[in-house]
């Protein structure tokens, strides 16, 4: 039954909301159904393989010529002068973005129950691009902790000295976190989501994520091989995300050759369509 039919909807609002909530999740899990699933297994791969090579030998590169002169370049951690850059790194925190997120999503699923027709089809169009969004950075930011754990690498002058193969695998401390960045993980995945779905927002998304790179290295906080590294985790982890939504024909579609394009999402008037709506008596 497509989300948001009426047919077995419960009568009780919070009870409707459980429900909504539990279609959403349900389709996710369904098998995949569209009928060039292997076309597009087949583009993501190559482009997979393509860009891990090409992002490998820059980070190669980096960490044996780059890296350890750049930081010695960047001022002592804690200048005050740098206190507006400090506010800024913290846009592409993980944990700010993610919750940002998941209350968009609670505010979208309390608002449905409140709507019917063609409000209710279009509220439901935008909810299902923020759960995009926001699954494309819980998995690339959930991939990087992963990898972050198994590589270990110190972060700039973790003992003392600028090394770049400071490395102590398998270990939990945030010292020796720093390879691939979590900022640059978040900003990559959060800017190819959004640019999947809203082209326009391109240049700015890519941007922001370029400049989050920036800042984490102009804080000592990396290398710039660990937000080259998070770059790539945040695009994959994303790409991965959109192909499943494309396989289930969630916001998503696939052409003949096995790209991914995005399905025609609702408008702003729309949007606002939907926001009197659901304020109205």
């Amino acid at each position: 039954m497509p989300l948001g039919t009426n047919a077995s909807q419960p009568a009780n609002y919070f009870a409707q909301v459980g429900w909504f909530v539990w279609q959403s999740l349900a389709r996710l899990v369904d098998a995949p159904s569209h009928s060039r699933c292997a076309e597009a297994r087949r583009a993501l791969a190559l482009r997979w393989l393509w860009l891990s090579v090409g992002v490998a030998l820059v980070i190669g590169t980096l960490m044996f010529a780059i890296d350890v002169a750049a930081i010695k370049l960047m001022p002592p951690r804690g200048t005050a002068s740098l206190w507006p850059v400090r506010i800024f790194t913290d846009f592409a925190k993980s944990t700010y973005v993610l919750w940002t997120l998941a209350a968009g999503l609670v505010l979208i699923a309390l608002g449905l129950p409140r709507l019917n027709g063609i409000s209710r089809a279009i509220l439901i169009g935008f909810g299902l691009r923020v759960q995009y969004i926001f699954f494309a950075v819980l998995v690339a930011v959930l991939t990087s902790e992963v990898l972050k754990y198994i590589v270990g690498r110190g972060r700039p002058f973790v003992g003392g000295q600028a090394n770049a193969f400071n490395f102590k695998h398998f270990t939990e401390s945030e010292a020796f976190a720093s390879l691939p960045s979590g900022h640059a993980v978040t900003a990559f995945a959060l800017a190819f989501a959004i640019s999947s779905i809203w082209r326009k927002a391109g240049p700015f998304m890519w941007t922001f994520a370029v400049l989050i790179c920036c800042s984490r290295v102009l804080l000592l906080a990396h290398h710039p091989s660990d937000v080259v590294a998070g770059a790539l985790t945040g695009v994959i982890g994303a790409m991965f995300v959109r192909y499943w939504f494309a396989a289930r024909r969630l916001g998503f579609t696939i052409d003949q050759n096995g790209a991914i394009i995005p399905l025609v999402g609702p408008s702003w008037q729309g949007l606002k369509r939907v926001a009197r709506d659901a304020v109205a008596p």
